[in-house]
């Protein structure tokens, strides 16, 4: 196994970073342009761009963008804003200066439009990136990476090589005392008493079965389902199928908890992240990409994220580095420049689930060490987040959480 202490950034709230990303953050959709082109011309791999579209204001995004600014994988944020939306900047400002990292705020409005926004925003990425360069370095173990899961693009390999394989790496990283997220409730229906059975508490297992009947009722309202045509053209069969398969991706681990979005995992071990919206179906699609959820897990504190996909997925991620995990040997050959680990060798005999699970593992200790994943690579800092709502979770959700 790969080194299992590592060269982290120590954040001044407590938190341990393996990268030093500087955010530039567009607080509407208006200034998303002036966000981009500073980001653009700052021509730095390390800089990325994230933000929230939506004029109107909305609980979820706000924690969204507070958690994403002040993950341990951002040293800094340059934060620009119209100047009429309603998005809170004030607080969201606070928020990131509270947590001890250096922050700018720019107004469009007040600094004399898009040329001289963009000009000033620039200046402010080389200062606020001169102050985090001095952030000092510590040593990081595995016991405080916190590592997520997905799936995207899954075809009939996906449950037999890629997902599984992600589950053996998962239960290698939880023994160890890493903190272990996977999610897509949508994509567990039917797999709902199966994750109750290994629930650390009753309660915990109720709360799990209804997370399920919550998304299947959801998407029933909507008219959605999580078996899509590109699915049946690689080979899936049925929604049983396609759920079998995503839910491999947990291991075998006891699961010790349900978070929400921007919900941090208070301890190591196994957690399932409920991605569908609470309350009335109202906004469409739980997540309209995968890079929406990949969002949610780096909000829960994700270090960083393994997607699993059958069909084939270029994508990576602002913020995190994604390790993309092939499930599909032809695929791995046709797009093995995107993709980091070949799972569907398993599927030609050259390998095993040990094996590749042991891969991965190894592969997040070196890209915790430093080395870059292809999508980090080529530049990938995919980012999306829209208008959702959630009710916080309660006792019986983390049972190992001092409430």
């Amino acid at each position: 196994m790969a080194e299992q202490q590592f060269e982290a950034w120590l954040r001044n709230d407590g938190r341990k970073g393996i990268r030093n990303v500087i955010a530039v953050a567009y607080l509407v959709e208006c200034a998303h342009h002036v966000a981009r082109r500073i980001v653009d011309k700052a021509d730095d791999s390390e800089v990325h761009l994230i933000g929230f579209p939506g004029c109107y204001p909305n609980h979820y995004a706000f924690d969204m963008m507070k958690a994403l600014c002040t993950h341990p994988n951002v040293g800094g944020v340059v934060l620009v804003s119209l100047g009429c939306e309603s998005f809170n900047r004030s607080a969201l400002t606070r928020a990131i200066e509270a947590s001890g990292r250096p922050v700018e705020t720019f107004v469009i409005q007040n600094e004399g439009g898009t040329a001289e926004t963009i000009r000033k925003g620039l200046e402010a990425v080389r200062r606020i990136q001169a102050v985090a360069n001095q952030t000092p370095r510590g040593q990081m173990d595995v016991s405080e990476l916190v590592v997520a899961t997905i799936c995207g693009g899954s075809d009939g390999t996906s449950g037999i090589t890629a997902n599984p394989a992600v589950g053996r790496a998962f239960d290698t990283l939880g023994a160890l005392g890493a903190a272990c997220i996977f999610e897509e409730t949508g994509e567990l229906v039917g797999c709902e008493k199966i994750m109750a059975s290994r629930a650390i508490t009753p309660e915990l297992g109720a709360e799990l079965e209804a997370c399920v009947q919550k998304a299947e009722a959801y998407y029933t309202v909507m008219g959605f389902g999580s078996f899509a045509p590109g699915n049946a053209e690689g080979g899936l069969t049925t929604q049983e199928e396609k759920s079998m398969g995503a839910y491999s991706k947990s291991g075998a681990a006891p699961i010790c908890g349900i978070l929400k979005p921007g919900d941090l995992p208070p301890t190591g071990g196994l957690y399932l992240l409920d991605v569908v919206p609470d309350g009335e179906p109202r906004f469409g699609f739980p997540n309209i990409s995968d890079n929406a959820e990949i969002v949610e897990l780096i909000a829960c504190g994700a270090h960083v994220t393994l997607f699993t996909t059958g069909r084939g997925s270029v994508v990576g991620s602002a913020i995190s580095p994604v390790i993309k995990v092939c499930a599909n040997p032809e695929t791995y050959r046709k797009l093995a420049a995107d993709m980091d680990i070949d799972a569907g060798r398993i599927m030609e005999g050259r390998g095993t689930l040990d094996e590749v699970g042991e891969e991965i593992t190894n592969l997040i200790l070196e890209v915790a060490a430093g080395r870059q994943t292809l999508s980090e690579a080529m530049g990938h800092q995919e980012f999306i987040l829209t208008y959702k709502a959630f009710d916080p979770v309660g006792p019986a959700c983390l049972p190992l959480k001092q409430f």
